[in-house]
């Protein structure tokens, strides 16, 4: 039997409706049989948490949990792109570590669907969690 691939989960985690949805597709992974790295717990980077580790570890606990993946899953919503996700994207894409990304918004930029940059460095691009959830079974 093969081992379980590791999602690293990048995406927004200010409010409570990005912490939810985030949960919701560590969920969705976690069914389909993937081990999941979620930052807002697996390296408690959430507000309250700040307050008790400084910047530098939460921040090397991540680089570890993307160093640790298989593949990463970005959530690629909002107006840009959450500065935060687009740096893991980009440090997982010179690591050589495939990028799926999830854009549940509408709203384009005239020359694509979100940042040049980010957009050049994800293998695919899911426009809902049912599209996210056909395009991770290739990874399995």
């Amino acid at each position: 039997m093969s081992k379980k691939k590791t999602v690293y989960l990048a995406g927004p985690l200010f409010t409570h409706a990005e912490l939810e949805y985030n949960r919701k597709l560590r969920d969705m992974l976690l069914n389909k049989g993937f081990s999941v790295f979620l930052p807002q717990e697996d390296a408690e980077d959430a507000a309250q948490e700040r307050e008790k580790h400084n910047q530098e570890w939460v921040f090397l606990k991540c680089l570890e949990g993307v160093d640790a993946s298989d593949l990463v899953v970005a959530v690629l919503d909002g107006s840009d792109v959450d500065s935060g996700t687009a740096w893991e994207a980009g440090y997982a894409y010179a690591k050589g570590k495939p990028v799926i990304g999830l854009r549940t918004d509408f709203r384009e930029l005239s020359d694509g669907i979100v940042n040049l940059m980010v957009e050049m460095a994800i293998v695919a691009l899911a426009r809902d969690e049912n599209e996210l959830l056909k395009i991770i079974e290739r990874y399995q």
